[in-house]
């Protein structure tokens, strides 16, 4: 063999090995190993979470029922006071000065009164004496006529006097109703609130002084969509619904007490298809205000729930896909409806089979078509170390 037939044959070898050396590395690459699982049907419980405002049991305005100065100001903003307590004074003089007049009435009416028993009871003898008179001729019957009309005249007076005296009473009754008026005080037991006026302001009639409210117990109000209320009515027992409820603090932390739903409204709002939750949480430290906010967190069980973990799934145009892997370990995108979201796992609710083959990882790095090397992992074991199975 000539040297140049020898150098062209040598030339051929290598290229030889090359393609079929660049052929394993292509193959190499073409097949990588990802984890996958298969979706797990268990019977689980998540906590769901509704945006609570906070309310006090009672919550009232605390207004002046009278004209006047504010004279005395008897407690202090946030401080917590019984039923009965007094809270503030309008100055009560000009009704004091109508008690005093009202009483003067009484006492005018009552001698009236006296004064007109007194001629009542005179008129009688008079007409009982000019009656004998009369019978023995001894005066004539005018006398008797009028010592009747006397006496008909003094039960008249009598009658007015009366009259003055039970207007005079109501008077006093209307003074005194309008002086304990300016005396106001705490209608239940609660916390104070901010106290807009100062000592000698000049109040309205009506005008707000300050707010009270009874937290001992506080009211959590939330919305909740109609699927949820159906399945709320449906599933849960009292017992359910005194062991489920609980309420998540604006700080993160969970409030230390648990609550139940006590009433539901009893329609759902139009505009947003949501029906309104009232519950009731117990409150013997007033940590709670009314005012807060928070999150009721209820605890809601689902049996024969198909998870899978949120990593293993990836949207497009609002739309949520798997990668399934079949027999061929050939992958293929799939897209699924989303029944419920929990932390870091989604509740499916169509889309999937049970013996389906999932990808867990590589997501980012697969396509439609791809051929992969599959390991399958245990979907109990993967999801626990991401939330514990209850």
């Amino acid at each position: 063999m000539s040297k140049l037939n020898y150098a062209i044959y040598i030339m051929a070898i290598t290229t030889l090995i090359n393609i079929g050396c660049g052929n394993k590395t292509a193959s190499k690459e073409e097949i990588a190993s990802y984890s996958g699982i298969k979706p797990l049907v268990i019977d689980t419980a998540y906590d769901k979470e509704y945006i609570a405002q906070i309310q006090s049991v009672q919550n009232i305005e605390v207004r002046a029922q009278e004209k006047g100065y504010l004279q005395k100001i008897y407690i202090d903003e946030g401080q917590y006071v019984k039923a009965g307590q007094m809270l503030f004074t309008i100055m009560p003089r000009l009704y004091e000065a109508d008690v005093l007049k009202a009483k003067a009435g009484i006492a005018k009416a009552q001698a009236g009164v006296l004064k007109a028993k007194a001629e009542i009871k005179a008129s009688e003898t008079e007409l009982l004496n000019a009656k004998t008179l009369a019978d023995k001729d001894i005066v004539s019957k005018s006398e008797k006529v009028l010592a009747q009309a006397k006496l008909e005249g003094a039960k008249s007076e009598y009658e007015a006097q009366n009259a003055e005296l039970s207007q005079a009473k109501a008077e006093l009754l209307l003074a005194e109703t309008h002086l304990s008026l300016t005396g106001i005080k705490a209608p239940f037991d609660g916390v104070v609130d901010r106290i807009p006026h100062k000592l000698g302001s000049l109040i309205d009639e009506g005008e707000m002084l300050t707010t009270l409210s009874d937290n001992r117990s506080i009211y959590a109000y939330f919305n909740m969509p109609e699927s949820e209320y159906l399945n709320f009515k449906l599933h849960h027992n009292n017992s359910d619904k005194a062991n489920n409820l609980q309420l998540l603090l604006a700080n993160g932390e969970m409030y230390n007490q648990f609550g139940i739903v006590q009433n539901i409204e009893g329609e759902f709002d139009n505009e947003t298809g949501n029906i309104a939750f009232r519950a009731k949480f117990p409150n013997p430290d007033l940590l709670l205000k009314h005012g807060e906010t928070g999150k009721i967190q209820m605890r809601v069980s689902l049996n024969n729930a198909m998870i899978i973990p949120q990593k293993a799934t990836y949207e497009l145009q609002d739309k949520v896909y798997v990668y399934v892997v079949d027999k061929n370990n050939v992958i293929k995108s799939k897209e699924i409806k989303i029944k419920s979201r929990l932390p870091e796992l989604f509740v499916i609710e169509s889309g999937l089979a049970p013996d389906d083959k999932i990808l867990i990882e590589g997501l980012q790095k697969v396509k439609d078509g791809d051929k992969i090397s599959y390991k399958e992992e245990d979907a109990k074991t993967v999801i626990s170390n991401l939330q514990l199975i209850k």
